[in-house]
Protein backbone atom coordinates (compact mmCIF):
# COMPACT_ATOMS: atom_id res chain seq x y z
CA UNK A 1 0.00 0.00 0.00
CA UNK A 2 1.31 3.65 -0.85
CA UNK A 3 0.59 5.14 2.57
CA UNK A 4 2.08 2.07 4.56
CA UNK A 5 6.04 2.27 5.75
CA UNK A 6 8.71 -0.43 4.85
CA UNK A 7 10.18 -2.42 7.88
CA UNK A 8 12.94 -0.65 8.04
CA UNK A 9 11.12 2.55 8.40
CA UNK A 10 9.40 0.69 11.28
CA UNK A 11 12.57 0.04 12.64
CA UNK A 12 14.26 2.84 12.86
CA UNK A 13 11.31 4.57 14.40
CA UNK A 14 10.86 1.61 17.43
CA UNK A 15 14.79 2.46 18.49
CA UNK A 16 14.13 6.19 18.17
CA UNK A 17 11.24 4.99 20.92
CA UNK A 18 13.60 3.22 23.02
CA UNK A 19 16.04 6.14 23.25
CA UNK A 20 13.70 8.77 24.23
CA UNK A 21 12.15 6.34 26.89
CA UNK A 22 16.54 6.09 28.36
CA UNK A 23 17.02 9.91 27.57
CA UNK A 24 14.72 10.44 30.39
CA UNK A 25 16.81 8.14 32.84
CA UNK A 26 19.86 9.89 32.21
CA UNK A 27 21.22 13.47 31.71
CA UNK A 28 20.18 15.57 29.21
CA UNK A 29 22.87 18.53 29.65
CA UNK A 30 25.74 19.33 31.20
CA UNK A 31 27.31 22.61 31.76
CA UNK A 32 31.00 22.22 33.02
CA UNK A 33 32.77 25.03 34.83
CA UNK A 34 36.79 25.13 35.40
CA UNK A 35 38.87 27.74 37.12
CA UNK A 36 41.81 27.47 38.68
CA UNK A 37 40.22 27.49 42.60
CA UNK A 38 38.48 24.49 41.38
CA UNK A 39 41.14 21.71 39.36
CA UNK A 40 38.73 18.92 38.95
CA UNK A 41 35.92 21.35 37.83
CA UNK A 42 32.50 21.75 38.76
CA UNK A 43 29.28 20.62 37.11
CA UNK A 44 25.77 20.74 36.56
CA UNK A 45 23.74 18.42 35.18
CA UNK A 46 20.15 18.70 33.50
CA UNK A 47 17.84 16.30 33.25
CA UNK A 48 14.12 16.13 32.25
CA UNK A 49 12.95 16.56 35.78
CA UNK A 50 15.82 17.39 37.98
CA UNK A 51 18.61 19.14 38.38
CA UNK A 52 22.59 17.33 39.37
CA UNK A 53 26.01 17.51 40.08
CA UNK A 54 27.59 20.45 42.32
CA UNK A 55 24.51 22.64 42.37
CA UNK A 56 25.09 23.72 45.90
CA UNK A 57 28.39 24.89 45.33
CA UNK A 58 27.18 26.67 41.80
CA UNK A 59 24.45 28.13 43.72
CA UNK A 60 26.86 29.44 46.13
CA UNK A 61 29.18 31.08 44.16
CA UNK A 62 25.95 32.79 41.54
CA UNK A 63 25.40 34.59 45.01
CA UNK A 64 28.36 36.35 45.03
CA UNK A 65 27.83 37.15 41.86
CA UNK A 66 24.23 38.16 41.73
CA UNK A 67 23.17 35.64 40.18
CA UNK A 68 19.77 33.69 41.22
CA UNK A 69 20.26 29.89 42.50
CA UNK A 70 19.30 27.37 40.84
CA UNK A 71 16.05 25.07 41.88
CA UNK A 72 14.06 22.48 39.88
CA UNK A 73 10.93 23.64 41.44
CA UNK A 74 11.56 27.20 40.10
CA UNK A 75 11.01 25.58 36.45
CA UNK A 76 7.80 24.67 34.47
CA UNK A 77 10.00 22.62 32.11
CA UNK A 78 11.16 19.94 34.86
CA UNK A 79 7.51 19.53 35.43
CA UNK A 80 5.94 18.71 31.77
CA UNK A 81 9.49 17.93 29.58
CA UNK A 82 9.85 14.19 30.93
CA UNK A 83 5.95 13.72 29.99
CA UNK A 84 6.56 15.66 26.40
CA UNK A 85 9.56 13.14 25.59
CA UNK A 86 7.48 10.04 26.82
CA UNK A 87 4.66 11.50 24.54
CA UNK A 88 7.24 11.48 21.47
CA UNK A 89 8.22 8.36 22.54
CA UNK A 90 4.96 6.60 22.39
CA UNK A 91 4.26 8.65 19.24
CA UNK A 92 6.98 6.96 17.58
CA UNK A 93 5.80 3.67 18.54
CA UNK A 94 2.41 3.90 17.50
CA UNK A 95 3.65 4.80 14.09
CA UNK A 96 6.11 2.20 13.58
CA UNK A 97 3.22 -0.06 14.65
CA UNK A 98 0.40 1.35 12.40
CA UNK A 99 2.74 2.03 9.80
CA UNK A 100 1.28 5.04 8.79
CA UNK A 101 3.62 7.54 6.47
CA UNK A 102 0.96 10.58 7.29
CA UNK A 103 1.68 9.42 11.00
CA UNK A 104 5.59 9.23 10.42
CA UNK A 105 5.65 12.70 8.91
CA UNK A 106 3.63 14.69 11.66
CA UNK A 107 6.06 13.05 14.34
CA UNK A 108 9.03 13.61 12.38
CA UNK A 109 7.74 17.76 11.63
CA UNK A 110 6.39 18.57 15.27
CA UNK A 111 9.33 16.20 16.94
CA UNK A 112 11.75 18.84 15.18
CA UNK A 113 9.54 21.98 16.35
CA UNK A 114 9.55 20.90 19.66
CA UNK A 115 13.58 20.56 19.48
CA UNK A 116 13.77 24.06 18.30
CA UNK A 117 11.34 25.18 21.07
CA UNK A 118 12.81 23.61 24.03
CA UNK A 119 16.75 24.99 22.33
CA UNK A 120 15.14 28.37 22.43
CA UNK A 121 13.69 28.34 25.78
CA UNK A 122 17.23 27.01 26.96
CA UNK A 123 18.79 29.96 25.70
CA UNK A 124 15.89 32.22 26.81
CA UNK A 125 16.67 30.76 30.61
CA UNK A 126 20.18 31.23 30.20
CA UNK A 127 20.17 34.59 29.25
CA UNK A 128 17.31 35.75 32.02
CA UNK A 129 20.24 33.91 34.70
CA UNK A 130 23.04 35.65 33.05
CA UNK A 131 21.39 39.24 32.35
CA UNK A 132 19.38 39.52 35.25
CA UNK A 133 21.59 40.11 38.00
CA UNK A 134 21.08 41.19 41.67
CA UNK A 135 22.39 45.26 41.89
CA UNK A 136 23.41 44.68 45.63
CA UNK A 137 25.44 41.42 44.98
CA UNK A 138 29.20 41.15 46.61
CA UNK A 139 31.21 41.46 43.34
CA UNK A 140 29.78 43.68 40.47
CA UNK A 141 31.67 43.77 37.68
CA UNK A 142 30.31 46.66 35.19
CA UNK A 143 28.65 45.65 32.09
CA UNK A 144 29.54 41.74 32.88
CA UNK A 145 26.69 39.39 31.96
CA UNK A 146 27.32 35.58 32.93
CA UNK A 147 25.09 34.12 30.59
CA UNK A 148 26.66 30.31 29.96
CA UNK A 149 27.20 29.25 26.08
CA UNK A 150 24.30 27.75 24.10
CA UNK A 151 26.90 25.16 22.70
CA UNK A 152 30.19 25.23 23.55
CA UNK A 153 32.68 27.26 25.61
CA UNK A 154 32.53 30.90 26.78
CA UNK A 155 34.90 32.38 29.44
CA UNK A 156 32.87 33.87 32.25
CA UNK A 157 35.42 36.30 34.65
CA UNK A 158 37.94 33.42 35.74
CA UNK A 159 35.79 30.33 34.99
CA UNK A 160 35.93 28.49 32.01
CA UNK A 161 32.34 27.42 31.33
CA UNK A 162 31.19 24.16 28.85
CA UNK A 163 28.01 23.93 27.44
CA UNK A 164 27.00 20.46 25.51
CA UNK A 165 24.47 17.26 25.59
CA UNK A 166 25.50 14.94 27.58
CA UNK A 167 23.97 10.87 27.34
CA UNK A 168 20.64 12.12 26.96
CA UNK A 169 20.96 14.54 24.62
CA UNK A 170 22.32 12.73 22.49
CA UNK A 171 20.40 10.06 22.38
CA UNK A 172 17.54 12.99 21.65
CA UNK A 173 19.23 14.02 18.89
CA UNK A 174 19.93 10.25 17.72
CA UNK A 175 16.08 9.63 17.85
CA UNK A 176 15.52 13.07 15.46
CA UNK A 177 18.24 11.59 13.13
CA UNK A 178 16.82 8.13 12.96
CA UNK A 179 13.36 9.86 12.37
CA UNK A 180 14.83 11.86 9.71
CA UNK A 181 16.28 8.71 7.93
CA UNK A 182 12.76 7.21 7.95
CA UNK A 183 11.41 10.06 6.74
CA UNK A 184 14.09 10.55 3.79
CA UNK A 185 12.82 6.67 2.78
CA UNK A 186 9.60 7.06 2.56
CA UNK A 187 9.32 10.43 0.44
CA UNK A 188 11.39 8.43 -2.09
CA UNK A 189 14.63 11.17 -1.38
CA UNK A 190 16.57 7.90 -1.64
CA UNK A 191 15.53 6.54 -4.97
CA UNK A 192 16.93 9.89 -6.39
CA UNK A 193 20.71 8.72 -6.09
CA UNK A 194 19.78 5.53 -7.75
CA UNK A 195 20.05 7.12 -10.65
CA UNK A 196 23.21 8.36 -9.96
CA UNK A 197 24.55 4.55 -8.88
CA UNK A 198 24.56 5.53 -5.53
CA UNK A 199 22.75 2.91 -3.16
CA UNK A 200 20.50 3.76 -0.81
CA UNK A 201 21.93 1.76 1.57
CA UNK A 202 24.93 3.99 1.12
CA UNK A 203 23.10 6.77 2.15
CA UNK A 204 21.85 5.06 5.67
CA UNK A 205 25.28 4.54 6.04
CA UNK A 206 25.94 7.98 5.91
CA UNK A 207 23.54 8.75 8.45
CA UNK A 208 24.92 6.53 11.19
CA UNK A 209 28.21 7.37 10.61
CA UNK A 210 27.20 10.95 11.26
CA UNK A 211 25.86 9.63 14.52
CA UNK A 212 28.82 7.96 15.80
CA UNK A 213 31.33 10.96 14.75
CA UNK A 214 28.78 13.05 16.80
CA UNK A 215 31.16 12.43 19.38
CA UNK A 216 34.15 13.21 18.03
CA UNK A 217 36.34 15.79 18.94
CA UNK A 218 38.24 18.01 16.67
CA UNK A 219 41.16 19.99 16.77
CA UNK A 220 40.59 24.02 16.01
CA UNK A 221 42.37 25.95 13.74
CA UNK A 222 45.60 28.03 15.51
CA UNK A 223 45.04 31.81 14.35
CA UNK A 224 48.73 32.26 14.21
CA UNK A 225 50.61 35.96 15.74
CA UNK A 226 47.16 35.71 17.59
CA UNK A 227 46.49 32.67 20.07
CA UNK A 228 48.87 32.43 22.68
CA UNK A 229 50.22 29.32 24.19
CA UNK A 230 48.15 27.81 27.30
CA UNK A 231 51.04 27.28 28.57
CA UNK A 232 54.15 29.79 28.56
CA UNK A 233 51.53 32.41 27.37
CA UNK A 234 53.49 33.51 23.95
CA UNK A 235 52.41 34.16 20.84
CA UNK A 236 52.24 30.91 18.83
CA UNK A 237 53.06 32.01 15.42
CA UNK A 238 55.47 28.78 14.17
CA UNK A 239 52.85 26.50 12.46
CA UNK A 240 55.86 23.76 12.20
CA UNK A 241 55.74 23.10 16.12
CA UNK A 242 52.19 24.38 17.02
CA UNK A 243 49.84 21.25 18.95
CA UNK A 244 46.71 21.27 20.50
CA UNK A 245 44.98 19.13 23.82
CA UNK A 246 41.71 18.50 24.15
CA UNK A 247 40.09 17.37 26.73
CA UNK A 248 37.67 14.74 27.80
CA UNK A 249 34.99 17.58 28.15
CA UNK A 250 35.97 19.21 24.71
CA UNK A 251 37.95 21.69 25.82
CA UNK A 252 40.84 22.86 23.75
CA UNK A 253 44.31 24.06 24.83
CA UNK A 254 46.74 25.30 22.36
CA UNK A 255 50.04 25.33 22.50
CA UNK A 256 53.47 26.72 20.20
CA UNK A 257 55.90 23.91 21.21
CA UNK A 258 55.05 19.77 22.64
CA UNK A 259 57.51 20.35 25.55
CA UNK A 260 54.38 22.62 26.29
CA UNK A 261 51.90 21.03 25.60
CA UNK A 262 53.77 17.83 27.90
CA UNK A 263 54.69 20.38 30.61
CA UNK A 264 50.52 22.05 30.68
CA UNK A 265 49.70 18.56 31.16
CA UNK A 266 51.99 17.37 34.42
CA UNK A 267 50.44 20.36 36.26
CA UNK A 268 47.21 19.53 35.27
CA UNK A 269 46.40 15.77 35.76
CA UNK A 270 43.36 15.65 36.53
CA UNK A 271 41.97 18.26 34.10
CA UNK A 272 43.31 16.28 31.21
CA UNK A 273 42.60 12.92 32.08
CA UNK A 274 41.52 10.90 28.66
CA UNK A 275 42.94 13.92 26.87
CA UNK A 276 43.53 13.54 22.86
CA UNK A 277 46.92 15.34 21.86
CA UNK A 278 47.88 16.95 18.00
CA UNK A 279 50.69 18.06 16.47
CA UNK A 280 51.48 19.84 13.34
CA UNK A 281 53.68 18.04 10.52
CA UNK A 282 56.40 19.93 10.47
CA UNK A 283 56.40 19.53 6.47
CA UNK A 284 52.71 20.39 5.93
CA UNK A 285 51.85 22.55 9.21
CA UNK A 286 48.53 23.14 7.77
CA UNK A 287 46.64 20.63 9.56
CA UNK A 288 46.84 19.11 12.95
CA UNK A 289 46.97 15.36 13.16
CA UNK A 290 46.56 12.88 15.86
CA UNK A 291 49.83 12.66 17.47
CA UNK A 292 49.67 8.65 17.96
CA UNK A 293 49.55 8.65 14.03
CA UNK A 294 52.83 10.54 13.99
CA UNK A 295 56.52 9.61 13.89
CA UNK A 296 59.15 12.16 15.69
CA UNK A 297 62.03 13.55 16.14
CA UNK A 298 64.16 15.61 18.49
CA UNK A 299 67.38 17.22 17.56
CA UNK A 300 68.69 20.99 18.63
CA UNK A 301 68.65 22.32 15.41
CA UNK A 302 65.11 21.71 14.82
CA UNK A 303 65.08 25.10 17.23
CA UNK A 304 61.44 24.99 18.22
CA UNK A 305 60.10 27.83 20.07
CA UNK A 306 60.14 27.00 23.64
CA UNK A 307 63.11 24.60 22.93
CA UNK A 308 61.64 21.67 23.00
CA UNK A 309 63.10 21.02 19.41
CA UNK A 310 60.72 17.94 18.78
CA UNK A 311 59.17 17.90 15.30
CA UNK A 312 56.15 15.78 14.09
CA UNK A 313 55.97 13.53 10.59
CA UNK A 314 53.02 12.27 8.70
CA UNK A 315 55.34 10.69 6.14
CA UNK A 316 58.08 8.42 7.75
CA UNK A 317 60.43 9.08 4.88
CA UNK A 318 60.05 12.57 5.56
CA UNK A 319 61.17 12.03 9.25
CA UNK A 320 64.28 9.58 8.15
CA UNK A 321 65.20 12.53 5.89
CA UNK A 322 64.82 15.57 8.73
CA UNK A 323 66.57 13.01 11.66
CA UNK A 324 69.81 12.32 9.27
CA UNK A 325 70.09 16.24 7.91
CA UNK A 326 69.56 17.52 11.17
CA UNK A 327 71.20 14.81 13.17
CA UNK A 328 68.21 14.12 15.70
CA UNK A 329 67.17 11.46 17.59
CA UNK A 330 64.20 9.23 16.62
CA UNK A 331 61.38 9.55 19.32
CA UNK A 332 57.89 7.92 19.27
CA UNK A 333 54.82 9.38 21.00
CA UNK A 334 55.12 7.07 24.27
CA UNK A 335 58.60 8.31 24.93
CA UNK A 336 57.11 11.87 25.13
CA UNK A 337 53.94 11.58 26.43
CA UNK A 338 55.19 9.04 29.59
Amino acid sequence: MKNKMSNLSRFLLVVAAVMLVISNFVPLWQIDLDAPQYPEGLGLKIHADKLAGDVDIINGLNHYIGMKTLHAEDFLEFTILKYIIYFYALFSLVTALLGSKKLLYTVFTLFVLFGIVAMVDFWRWEYDYGHDLDPTAAIIVPGMAYQPPLIGFKQLLNFGAYSIPDMGGWLFISSGLFMLIATLKETNFMSRFKKNKVKQSSVLMLGFLFLVSCGNKSPQAIKFNSDNCDYCKMSISDARFACELITEKARIYKFDDVNCMIGFKGENADKVKNAEYFVSDFVSPNALVPANKLQFIEGEQLGSPMGGNIAAFTNKDSSDFYQQMMECNKLNWEDINH
